[in-house]
């Protein structure tokens, strides 16, 4: 427990002193947030633009953060040969996989309550009412994610490609599952492509829990499908993830 303890501080530490990391894992997010409120009006599903795009951006932040955060934080460090040279410290590889998630989490847990501090200030936005519900649905689906991060880092080739990679399953994703505003306009084929995609469910239980009142269990299917993805990603990391970095 001392060696976990003393890596989570470690990686919090790394973290904060990296600028990409701060900028672009924490600080994205939020300034996005500020620019779609500064540019939408009106309503979005009968709700104030503002809390639509609240409610859409922190379900963007669980897929900028515990996926492609995660990720680009684990294939740096096994292709810079720094996951080999743990599995030769005193620390268990688990504990150090541990201590990685759980910073990544603490990190997602400041932007979520970031968000809300800043719509409060720019937008008089409200404080979510069904509190434990919404804490629920951000847990799975961020662990959903962070599941799906460390499966997908067996696919990316180089640290120099990650980011790009990891980028170009975010971005879209985020715009077809309705994280940056509705979809009801988009064709029947981007609509039919965003309903499979696992930040769909996670924008559909936000926007339930926070913009409708609803509690957890309101949403069956969508919390089946989030733990689905979580299982499919845990599935696949089990069998590919590598500590080693790849040859030539």
């Amino acid at each position: 427990m001392r060696l976990f303890r003393n890596q989570l501080r470690w990686e919090q530490r790394i973290f904060w002193r990296s600028r990409e990391a701060a900028v672009f894992v924490f600080l994205f997010p939020i300034l996005l947030f500020a620019l779609l409120t500064a540019t939408y009006n009106g309503h979005i599903y009968g709700h104030p633009a503002s809390w639509a795009l609240l409610a859409g951006m922190i379900g963007y932040c669980a897929a900028n953060t515990a996926f492609a955060g995660l990720a680009i934080i684990l294939v740096s460090r096994r292709e810079i040969g720094i996951l080999k040279r743990i599995r030769a410290t005193p620390l268990p590889p688990a504990a150090y996989l541990t201590a990685v998630l759980c910073s990544i989490m603490f990190v997602f847990a400041l932007q979520v309550t970031s968000l809300f501090a800043l719509g409060r200030v720019l937008k008089s936005t409200p404080w979510p009412s069904h509190l434990l519900s919404l804490v629920l649905a951000l847990a799975l689906g961020a662990a959903a994610f962070a599941a799906l991060g460390l499966a997908i880092t067996a696919s990316i080739r180089s640290l120099e490609g990650a980011s790009a990679v990891l980028n170009v399953i975010v971005l879209p994703m985020a715009f077809l599952t309705g994280s940056f505003g509705p979809t009801r306009h988009y064709p029947q084929v981007l609509r039919a492509v965003g309903a499979v995609l696992p930040l769909k469910y996670l924008v559909d239980l936000i926007n339930g829990i926070y913009l409708n009142g609803q509690q957890l269990w309101d949403k069956p299917t969508a919390v089946a499908v989030l733990a689905g993805w979580g299982l499919f990603g845990m599935a696949v990391a089990l069998r590919t993830f590598r500590w080693e970095p790849r040859e030539g």
